[in-house]
């Protein structure tokens, strides 16, 4: 997993129908990893199953669901079955949450480090050994029976989308990597990676979730996105990451332009420190600059792979 593209379909229609047909176009292109979101409506790891079953060989991971609301027996359960369906092919991505994930549920926001660290480790010992026997302050995890899926090989990676220093050393120690959004280049570089590298024992990874569309329209398009990702905007965690790569505006951080302009974009992440880059909100503009933007990273990935550098990215 290299370059990947986040999927989000219309309200219109059989949403996980569209959603597969998505999935399979962008397998054609040569891209090599498709992502969703969790919203409060389909269920991410569920989705993620139906894709990877349907469409051979293209990894399949959520980015990312809440802890807040959920228990580690039952997210464990997802993930593995997730894993067993699509035989290895699942990435298991959480969030610490926030009030509007609480509110949902009936449940306060409160503690969150605390809550993710005990999230964490009660999953982490699920995955690795079959079973829990967790008492933390606002976790209990003991399953009488065995909580294995058979055919989940291998283990289920888990990431978190870990922006802040204390939700980042949380999982550097417990997990496997982190998937920022709207951290542009000089965050990364400066805030994230150092910072969850410091607790990691092996070099985690870094999935930088980008907004990017190719597009001849840049006004428009830029306009779009200023209304789009005006949500963001209001949440602390993506306010403060946006500050800190010395922007105002969430949009400021998207990639629009060209297939120069946004493999060169695409660039400076790599050159900060993310291992993997996925490419998100791509429908901003339609389906004609989304298939385009689509086919760039086609290009981009089938160039890293003729390519005797994997680490210089190509110009297309």
């Amino acid at each position: 997993m290299t370059l990947g593209i986040a999927l989000a379909a219309s309200n219109s229609g059989n949403y996980v129908d569209q959603i597969v047909a998505q999935a399979r176009s962008v397998a054609e292109l040569g891209i090599e990893s498709v992502w969703f979101g969790q919203r409060m409506d389909y269920d991410s790891p569920a989705l993620a199953a139906i894709v990877g079953r349907e469409v051979p060989g293209v990894q399949v991971g959520t980015s990312a669901i809440p802890v807040v609301g959920r228990h580690p027996l039952l997210v464990s359960s997802q993930a593995q079955t997730a894993q067993a369906a699509t035989h290895g092919r699942y990435h298991l991505g959480l969030a610490v949450g926030s009030t509007l994930a609480a509110d949902a549920f009936g449940t306060a926001f409160d503690r969150p480090i605390t809550r993710l660290r005990e999230f964490l480790t009660a999953l982490r010992e699920l995955l690795d050994t079959g079973t829990a026997s967790f008492h933390g302050e606002l976790l209990t995890v003991t399953p009488s029976l065995p909580t294995t899926v058979p055919g989940a090989e291998p283990r289920v990676p888990v990431l978190v989308a870990a922006m802040g220093p204390q939700a980042l050393r949380v999982t550097g120690e417990l997990a496997d990597g982190t998937l920022p959004y709207l951290a542009g280049p000089k965050t990364l570089s400066e805030h994230i990676v150092p910072v969850i590298t410091q607790t990691s024992e092996t070099a985690p990874r870094i999935v930088a979730f980008v907004p990017a569309v190719v597009t001849s329209d840049v006004e428009g398009t830029r306009a779009t996105a200023a209304q789009h990702l005006a949500f963001y905007e209001q949440v602390p965690s993506y306010r403060r990451v946006i500050e800190l790569e010395g922007a105002s505006r969430a949009a400021e951080l998207a990639l629009i332009g060209d297939e120069e302009t946004i493999a060169a974009g695409i660039q400076r992440y790599y050159d900060a420190g993310a291992t993997e880059v996925v490419l998100t909100t791509t429908e901003l503009a339609g389906p004609d600059d989304q298939h385009r933007t689509w086919a760039l990273a086609g290009a981009l990935t089938a160039d890293w792979a003729g390519s005797s550098t994997a680490a210089a990215l190509p110009t297309v």
